[in-house]
């Protein structure tokens, strides 16, 4: 499913699916599985939790995304763009809790969506997402980087500093 020529009607009722397989997610990662989740990287892509809170209700959320680990360093990308609650969620409060298929670490997320490294970056994360980039139209081991600017101008590209104590 290419979804680059969806309209805004179906990318919003995709977002709901997205929302409601999101749901499911967290129950396998509450349940001890998301190790299991995780052993499959090609397939099903990297994934983690994200514990944030809202930015209007104070309420805790947890929001499943791919993730990639590139140099040590931990990155998602809100492919829905600015739009993305849990983006705007985590931009209003950074100070967040990952779970990792290692286990939970305290971590504050910063937008780099700006980085000379953004494309490089992004790759990483769409490599390692499985079959979520492919779904959207963006083959990241094949397109260049001038086609992977276009594609993905509106994606916001985060990085995870990791609490150095929990390390």
């Amino acid at each position: 499913m290419d979804v680059s020529k969806f309209t805004l009607k179906q990318l919003n009722t995709l977002r709901r699916v997205f929302h409601a397989m999101n749901h499911f997610m967290v129950w396998m990662w509450k349940m001890g599985w998301g190790k299991a989740m995780n052993g499959w990287p090609a397939g099903l892509g990297r994934i983690m939790v994200i514990q944030h809170r809202g930015r209007k209700s104070g309420k805790e959320y947890l929001t499943p995304v791919n993730y990639a680990v590139v140099d040590g360093e931990i990155y998602c990308t809100a492919g829905f763009g600015s739009i993305s609650d849990w983006y705007k969620n985590i931009m209003a409060n950074p100070e967040i809790e990952v779970w990792l298929p290692e286990g939970k670490q305290q971590a504050r997320a910063e937008d780099i969506s700006d980085s000379p490294k953004r494309l490089f970056l992004l790759r990483q994360v769409l490599i390692a997402s499985g079959f979520a980039a492919p779904m959207f139209g963006i083959e990241p081991k094949k397109v260049n980087d001038e086609q992977l600017n276009v594609v993905s101008k509106e994606y916001r590209l985060v990085h995870f500093i990791m609490d150095k104590e929990n390390r």
